[in-house]
């Protein structure tokens, strides 16, 4: 089986939302570059900030400068490019279904109405495309999702959704060798 090629980390453009929920999948592609040195810069044609990841020069780090909504360009310009099969790429983005220090992996599924998810889906034609949810809990009423995804989250929760990133970065070497099955056991079953 084939492993990752394409990390795309979800989240919107600008110093206003740097620091919000909504930018987890920003966060997470920023800790892998600097766990391994790598490095993104604009990728004009790919509509995001990219660069191959250090080490492995068939794989990709993207951080669509699109908004999240039309975050499906970005991805569908640079994996046609490179032809990098849905299969082959990991969408990072925060999950308001899941509690701060929970980070999941997951192929194919719904969008859950995660505009991110939803525009990706879209534009590569198919669903089935590796996920990895980072938990970044849930106001309580639907009419909040909006401001509560677009605001920072509290320092403890930000602690939790560290630990997540954490975690979830250690299983990079099996993502990349494509042994999901052993990088979903080793996640799903952390405790701390």
């Amino acid at each position: 089986m084939n492993g990752i090629r394409l990390f795309v980390g979800l989240g919107n453009p600008g110093p206003q939302y740097e620091d919000t929920r909504h930018n987890a999948g920003f966060w997470w592609i920023d800790q892998v570059c600097a766990q391994t040195s790598s490095k993104t810069g604009l990728e004009a044609k790919f509509f995001g900030l990219g660069g191959r990841l250090n080490g492995h020069a068939d794989t990709w780090l993207l951080k669509p400068t699109t908004f999240m909504n039309a975050s499906g360009r970005a991805v569908a310009a640079l994996a046609r490019f490179y032809k990098i099969s849905p299969e082959e790429i990991l969408v990072i983005h925060d999950e308001l279904d899941l509690s701060p220090g929970t980070a999941r992996l997951k192929k194919g599924g719904g969008h859950g109405g995660h505009n991110g998810l939803k525009d990706i889906a879209a534009q590569l034609g198919t669903n089935d495309f590796w996920r990895l949810r980072l938990g970044i809990g849930h106001p309580g009423d639907r009419s909040a999702v909006v401001n509560y995804v677009l605001r920072p989250p509290l320092r403890e929760e930000m602690q939790q959704i560290e630990y997540a990133m954490d975690d979830s970065t250690l299983v990079l070497p099996q993502l990349l060798e494509g042994k999901f099955e052993e990088a979903m056991l080793k996640l799903h079953t952390k405790t701390r």
